[in-house]
């Protein structure tokens, strides 16, 4: 598996795989338009970089993530110095092969390469259990003072990983 910045071509399975990995995890039941932002690729690519796991022997993508950095279109959480992903997603046939980790990984990875202290994320409460599973191993701590809710029932939880200096 690699993971590399998505291209125009990639566009059309990201928003496939999105949406359908957030389906399946029932956080688009009562949406209220946000499988119409997922989707939207394009945008997420201008204001930030999407980067894709894709299948070594296929090609095949397999998985998505949006890393943004503060002050732009889709940062939620992040402040001066910090890095934030968003929309991970892994298409539900791909899951358990290790492809949200690789996109952590290199959301991480591109953080320290630009000198970020730390990468913020959110997640929905009582979602995507095991991300959150992975965040923890990953050493992401909660910060509740970064918990915020964009809808009323739309609970999101602020995430935290400090880096080391480089």
């Amino acid at each position: 598996m690699a993971v590399r910045p998505a291209g125009p071509a990639d566009f059309p399975a990201v928003a496939r795989l999105t949406v359908a990995a957030y389906e399946a995890d029932g956080q688009l039941k009562g949406e209220n338009g946000y499988a119409v932002v997922l989707a939207d690729v394009a945008s997420r690519a201008e204001h930030g970089e999407v980067l894709v796991a894709v299948d070594g022997s296929t090609g095949q993508v397999l998985g998505s993530v949006t890393f943004v950095l503060p002050g732009t279109r889709y940062a939620e959480l992040a402040g001066p110095g910090e890095a934030e992903f968003r929309m991970l997603a892994v298409d539900p046939a791909a899951q358990g092969r290790g492809v949200g980790a690789a996109l952590v990984d290199a959301c991480i990875a591109r953080a320290t390469g630009l000198g970020c202290t730390a990468v913020v994320i959110c997640i929905r409460s009582g979602f995507a259990v095991p991300a959150q599973r992975l965040y923890e191993r990953r050493g992401f701590v909660r910060l509740p003072e970064k918990d915020w809710s964009p809808l009323p029932g739309v609970d999101l939880l602020g995430l935290r990983l400090d880096l080391a200096p480089a």
